[in-house]
């Protein structure tokens, strides 16, 4: 029987994960250069169509059709066939159309993020077809193994809201781009609009309450445990990745407490409904410190990763993944199991492998993903496009009209 709270809810959440990737957007286009804020903006605002229609026509049904136990679904819901007004999700609450659309919202968002770490100096055809065989190839196996009922979920891996799905393969594979693409021109470029950051960063938070609460897929305790846990861990990341780079740097920067926000956020995605609240804090704590030292290990290494996705995402995803092996318990809620500090040995070490594997599956499918696109259609923009700027030089336009009065 339709539960109408339950639906209501879902479809508020989906809504509020629609709006992460514009805050993505505003995020991304405050921190790069004033010549290529357009150029980065363009491919959150492309993959909210092209996703949409890669999910209707197969994308869903790849992920949540079929292929029990295996990588990969089946077609036998391809243009959502088979998809009826009435027809329920399999918990009985919420009609399947609005999981269809609350899901496809999260295939939007996963490739935009792996978007920051080649900031500057992609062709667009080559993003283009990067978010296409990057989701089937990679996004789709993950979200079908973990959340549709393939081989990792049948191994006993659980991932609440993405930590595996969305931000290690996510993370991985934007390292695998800056390995792959080579350095900036000029890496010492700063962000353009910091207020505009501060924009996108709250419209993230805000909506990454639906992103996690509303991965419950329901209105119950765990929905509420999830929302909470949430906001604690993305506030003591926060105020512990401000702290650290005070302390290291001297000066409290509002560009690196958005960052840890965000890092926080990240961190506690794949534990926010498997967790005790107790644990939240020092899952944040851990987020905005190991986060903080993996972007300055980035920046020793001379990776440029333009905007911190390996070291904010992929260390956040692979964080929150490793801590879930420790804090989870079955207390807070029975369709979990119980973590490293209540007896759960095993399945500590199982979601240990398992983040490392895909994370590992992410940078080298990549990677080699990256070799052939190349030979179809160039890969990096020349350095003449590079110094000039993406915006006029690929999409004829400019974010600011400096000629206006």
């Amino acid at each position: 029987m339709l539960d109408t709270g339950s639906t209501g809810f879902m479809l508020l959440a989906c809504s509020l994960v629609m709006l992460m990737t514009p805050g993505l957007a505003l995020f991304y286009g405050g921190l790069a250069t004033k010549r290529n804020i357009l150029g980065i903006m363009i491919q959150s605002f492309v993959s909210l169509g092209w996703t949409t229609v890669l999910w209707v026509i197969f994308g869903y049904s790849l992920c949540f059709s079929g292929g029990e136990g295996g990588i990969i679904g089946n077609f036998d819901k391809a243009f959502l066939h088979g998809i009826g007004i009435s027809s329920m999700y399999t918990n009985g609450k919420i009609p399947e159309i609005v999981f269809v659309a609350y899901q496809m919202m999260f295939a939007i968002i996963t490739p935009a993020l792996i978007t920051g770490a080649f900031v500057n100096r992609v062709n667009f055809k080559a993003f283009f077809l990067f978010l296409t065989v990057w989701q089937v190839l990679v996004y789709y196996p993950f979200v079908h193994m973990i959340w549709g009922g393939g081989l990792l979920a049948q191994w006993g891996i659980i991932d609440f809201a993405g930590g595996i799905v969305v931000h290690a393969t996510a993370g991985f594979a934007a390292l695998a781009s800056v390995f792959y693409v080579g350095a900036r021109v000029n890496k010492n470029s700063t962000p353009n609009s910091i207020p505009l950051v501060a924009i996108g960063s709250s419209l993230l938070w805000f909506g990454w309450y639906g992103f996690n609460a509303g991965s419950e897929v329901a209105v119950d305790f765990v929905t509420s445990l999830a929302f909470l846990n949430t906001d604690i861990a993305a506030s003591f990341a926060t105020i512990a990745w401000m702290f650290v780079e005070w302390t290291q740097e001297r000066k409290p920067k509002f560009v690196g407490l958005l960052t840890g926000s965000i890092a926080g956020l990240a961190t506690i995605t794949p534990c926010a409904g498997f967790v005790p609240l107790w644990s939240s804090p020092l899952i944040g704590i851990a987020a905005g410190l190991l986060c903080y030292f993996a972007v300055r290990f980035k920046n020793r290494m001379k990776w440029d990763d333009a905007l911190d996705v390996w070291g904010v995402h992929g260390v956040g995803g692979v964080l929150g993944t490793i801590l879930l092996g420790v804090f989870a318990a079955k207390a807070v809620n029975p369709a979990g199991t119980d973590g490293l500090l209540l007896g759960g040995s095993a399945f500590f070490f199982k979601q240990v492998v398992a983040v490392f594997a895909a994370a590992a599956y992410a940078f080298i499918f990549t990677y080699i993903m990256l070799i052939i696109i190349n030979l179809i259609t160039p890969v990096k923009v020349s350095e003449e496009i590079e110094k000039s700027g993406l915006d006029e030089a690929l999409h004829g336009e400019r974010a600011y009209d400096e000629g206006a009065l």
